[in-house]
């Protein structure tokens, strides 16, 4: 028994499903606090549980380098519920001595398809036609074959592999670019075209956005990198939302340098009730739900908690 030990529980998809789980943890005698979260724990919020948890469960909680010293030393592990741990400062964790796990490649099949799915709902016009006849028109609005298309990838990771795959298999012309070498046997796989951002900018009609968030990425797309693409292109984003400078892809979307954007992740989360993105027809928005899947969110549900047994030295539990 660890009676001493005492967790804190912030991840929002996995909060409404806890009481599936938590006789694992009064077997351990590990006593839980659930947090108050709807998207994520902002420092203000965390910093009232310094000093009082030996691990963490999180979704995109701001551990900064203040929260985490504040922390020190009773917390051991964070155990982030996914992939992206951007919001995480590690380079402090690493110092500090707190373990942080996450679950690599964990929403891949999931993601891609949602990037599929804003490719063809803006190529074959479906949102639009859905719109015009509800409101009582019989207004044909052209659409594309995506055959006709090209799609530029910004990041040929995990995700951005399998969304290539997935294009692929519609006919597109491929492009992408990545800080890292793309690895020779996925471009002959593919068919890829490996390009600088530039012209990938410059020649796609669709842009997904699949690359981490890190000090190269954050505010890639940005008022210059608009200017490069065609005003009849789409930009997806279903990676993070600092990527985007959202002030700059609002100017675009008005000034028509770009035709449309698909969103599932923002600067801020949840999305203002005042932004001028809620306002325009051409821009598709989701709730950061782009994961959307029983499976893998089960599977990244069991996968958090051996990471916090094992980040806290104790037996991995072998089923639940």
């Amino acid at each position: 028994m660890t009676e001493d030990l005492h967790v804190l529980v912030s991840a929002p998809y996995m909060i409404p499903e806890w009481s599936r789980f938590e006789s694992i943890f009064a077997d351990h005698g590990i006593r839980i606090t659930i947090a108050e979260v709807e998207e994520r724990l902002e420092e203000e919020q965390l910093l009232p549980f310094a000093g009082e948890v030996d691990g963490v469960i999180c979704g995109d909680d701001r551990f900064s380098a203040k929260v985490l010293e504040a922390f020190a030393p009773r917390l051991k592990v964070i155990s982030k519920w996914g992939t992206g741990i951007d919001s995480i400062d590690q380079d402090a964790a690493k110092s500090l001595g707190i373990k942080v796990f996450n679950t690599p490649g964990a929403f891949t099949e999931p993601v891609s398809d949602s990037v599929m799915a804003y490719i063809l709902a803006f190529a074959r016009g479906t949102y639009g036609l859905d719109r015009e006849m509800k409101a009582g028109k019989w207004n044909k609005i052209p659409g594309r074959a995506l055959h006709e298309c090209s799609l530029g990838v910004v990041g040929v990771g995990r995700i951005g592999k399998s969304v290539i795959r997935r294009a692929k298999v519609f006919g597109m012309e491929l492009l992408g670019t990545d800080i890292v070498e793309i690895p020779a046997d996925f471009v002959g796989e593919t068919g890829l075209t490996v390009v600088e951002l530039d012209e990938l900018l410059s020649r796609a009609d669709f842009v997904s956005l699949n690359c981490d968030l890190n000090p190269t990425s954050r505010h890639l797309m940005n008022s210059e990198t608009f200017r490069l693409m065609k005003p009849s292109a789409i930009l997806i984003n279903t990676s993070r939302g600092p990527v985007i400078d959202e002030q700059a892809l609002i100017s675009a979307l008005e000034k028509g340098q770009i035709a449309g954007a698909a969103l599932d992740v923002f600067e801020d989360e949840p999305l203002p009730e005042n932004s001028p993105l809620l306002q325009m027809d051409r821009v598709l928005l989701a709730p950061h739900n782009a994961n959307s899947s029983p499976e893998a969110w089960e599977r990244v549900h069991v996968n958090s908690i051996k990471n916090l047994f094992f980040g806290l030295g104790l037996t991995v539990p072998e089923s639940f």
